[in-house]
């Protein structure tokens, strides 16, 4: 839909400078469905968090993803974060600054608990350290 209202404004832009003849959208109604996304409790939060894995490579996505959880970050900034862009805020506490991958906006999230957590268990991992960031880096795929 968002794509039809931008096309369907350049039309009418074409109308208006009688490039078109007529507005081909007339008597188009463009409908908006409302989306509910569904979330997590805090009550599934630590039931994750509680789980324990045997495979170590689903021990880190799972830390990945509450990560994620805690930050509001998607995979793709989460995995591009580096030790530098965790700073001291105003409030004498840790926070994230970093860009947004898809929007390139500016965000400053404050560093919870819960993601210090997950920071602190991999701040060692051979695969975080070689390649200068805060968690070690695995495909999504």
């Amino acid at each position: 839909m968002g794509y039809i209202k931008k096309l369907k404004k350049i039309v009418r832009q074409c109308v208006a400078k009688n490039w078109l003849d007529k507005d081909p959208f007339m008597g188009y109604k463009m409908k908006l469905r409302e989306t509910h996304r569904a979330y997590l409790s805090e009550e599934e939060l630590q039931t994750l968090f509680n789980k324990e894995f045997s495979v170590a490579r689903l021990d880190q996505v799972k830390d990945i993803f509450l990560f994620s959880c805690f930050t509001g970050l998607a995979y793709s900034d989460v995995m591009k974060l580096s030790p530098s862009d965790i700073t001291i805020g105003i409030d004498g506490e840790k926070w994230v600054y970093t860009t947004r991958t898809k929007t390139d906006t500016a965000s400053r999230i404050p560093l919870l608990p819960t993601a210090q957590e997950v920071i602190n268990k991999y701040s060692k991992h051979p695969k975080a350290l070689s390649s200068n960031r805060l968690l070690p880096s695995l495909s999504n795929q």
